[in-house]
């Protein structure tokens, strides 16, 4: 097992993953994202990258490789780079779970969010890749969910299920940061 310190980040888009990731590199974390090599694939492609194509390519690198595929390369990207804490994100099967808790310290924390605040983030942060209207977006987050996905596919639900941690994200920026900080304490004192 490889010796590193390890956040994995999982939850529907807008929940809050990016906000985390913004405290924890601040308190000295890397981040990388599963995410990176969905969108290395899609550069390679060319070609518009939209939510619903990063999502197909990323279900066709599970087909061609496994489910587990995408944490197997990050996990494999961290073993190779000194960096000692990480922070990784764009969770979405549980496949790509076991790859990373072959990382000895690895802790996956799910963002939690109700689904009206989570439409009105998206709708607010106007990403290119987010642009779509409410009836799209409620198809896009139950296909992220697991919804008429195979079980290679996007699979949050089942990924929040197994989380060490679970933080519920339905209020402020401010409230968040003090909530994954008292969280970071906790995983650092008792494994520190």
């Amino acid at each position: 097992m490889i010796n590193k310190f390890c956040l994995g980040l999982t939850g529907r888009m807008a929940s809050g993953k990016g906000e985390i990731v913004k405290v924890l590199e601040r308190k000295g974390f890397k981040y990388i994202s599963l995410s990176d090599i969905v969108r290395e694939r899609a550069a390679k492609e060319g070609g518009i990258q939209t939510r619903s194509r990063m999502q197909d390519i990323g279900n066709q690198l599970r087909s061609e490789g496994g489910a587990g595929v995408l944490g197997k390369k990050v996990r494999e990207r961290i073993e190779s780079l000194s960096e000692q804490k990480w922070v990784i994100d764009g969770i979405r099967n549980p496949e790509e779970i076991k790859e990373l808790r072959k990382i000895n310290r690895f802790f996956l924390i799910a963002v939690l969010s109700e689904r009206k605040i989570i439409i009105d983030r998206l709708i607010n942060r106007s990403r290119n890749t987010d642009a779509a209207n409410i009836d799209e977006l409620n198809r896009r987050l139950d296909r992220e969910w697991g919804i008429g996905e195979p079980d290679g596919g996007q699979q949050v639900g089942r990924c929040i299920e197994e989380a060490d941690f679970k933080l519920n994200n339905n209020g402020t920026v401010d409230e968040l940061e003090k909530e994954i900080i008292k969280l970071l304490l906790l995983i650092e004192g008792e494994n520190g």
